[in-house]
């Protein structure tokens, strides 16, 4: 074998070696990265969060979330809206990019574009106002499910802001939110994306000095209705998602309040 050939093969070996190298140093950030978001943050109240049916929970800091691999969206994310975090801060929108936490890979958000659909957001930006970093951590992939643009801007809206609203009067609500990932439903994208047909929000006040919840299932189109005809009990929402809400309360209050329909103590003003 002549020098020149010796010399090839070395200069082979040591790409070789510094593409592995590189792949060992991703592989491990990606693990680290993993593991990171099983970690329960400060910010989590562990007693609020439901069931998964996915077991893939994620903890950001901001939220929590349960990963539906097969519809490659959360089928949950739960957070506090304390009255603290309502805030008028308006910082520049970022662009969407994909949670590297979960462990079976997110959607890329590549699979939304010319779709038709919006980038619905679960956990809404305008819920994470309180700093940068929690109103950018919202445009993770995982925070978000195909919407109709007058869905999504339309009555879906109208209860983000309601939200808020209940936020600042009961000094904080606890609030589940998803698509029903079930029966039939079209996909989009490459990662084919579900889209669902209905989508719920699941709220508890546990401040205000009796705790009360309300829930909600709507049609995914387009609605001009008062929100309150869209009220409906948790237990209806469980039977539909096979998912437990709230399983750490007290049994007998538990069972009393996901088992009524009644929007009675929320103000609809």
């Amino acid at each position: 074998m002549n020098r020149k050939t010796i010399y090839s093969l070395v200069a082979i070996l040591i790409v070789f070696g510094i593409y592995g190298y590189e792949y060992f140093l991703n592989e491990e950030e990606q693990h680290k990265i993993v593991e990171t978001g099983k970690e329960v943050k400060n910010s989590t109240n562990e007693y609020f969060l439901p069931t998964s049916t996915t077991e893939q929970i994620i903890h950001h800091d901001g939220y929590s979330l349960s990963y539906s691999e097969p519809h490659e969206q959360a089928e949950w994310v739960a957070y506090e809206l304390k009255k603290a975090h309502l805030s008028n801060s308006n910082f520049k929108r970022p662009y969407f990019e994909i949670d590297n936490a979960v462990k079976t890979g997110a959607a890329h958000w590549k699979s939304y574009k010319n779709s038709g659909y919006d980038r619905g957001h679960l956990c809404p930006a305008g819920d994470r106002r309180y700093s940068k970093m929690a109103h950018d951590e919202t445009f993770l992939t995982s925070n978000i499910s195909p919407q109709e643009h007058q869905f999504n801007s339309g009555i879906w809206n109208k209860l983000e802001q309601k939200v808020r609203y209940w936020a600042n009067k009961y000094d904080g609500v606890f609030v589940v939110t998803g698509g029903v990932l079930k029966g039939q439903m079209h996909t989009i994208g490459d990662d084919e994306v579900a889209v669902p047909n209905q989508f719920y929000k699941v709220l508890i006040d546990n401040n205000s000095g009796k705790t009360k919840m309300i829930a909600f299932l709507i049609p995914h189109k387009q609605s001009n209705a008062p929100l309150y005809e869209f009220v409906v009990s948790v237990d209806s929402i469980e039977r539909l998602t096979g998912i437990d809400f709230f399983p750490e309360l007290d049994d007998t209050l538990e069972t009393q309040l996901e088992s009524s329909s009644s929007y009675k103590g929320w103000s609809f003003k």
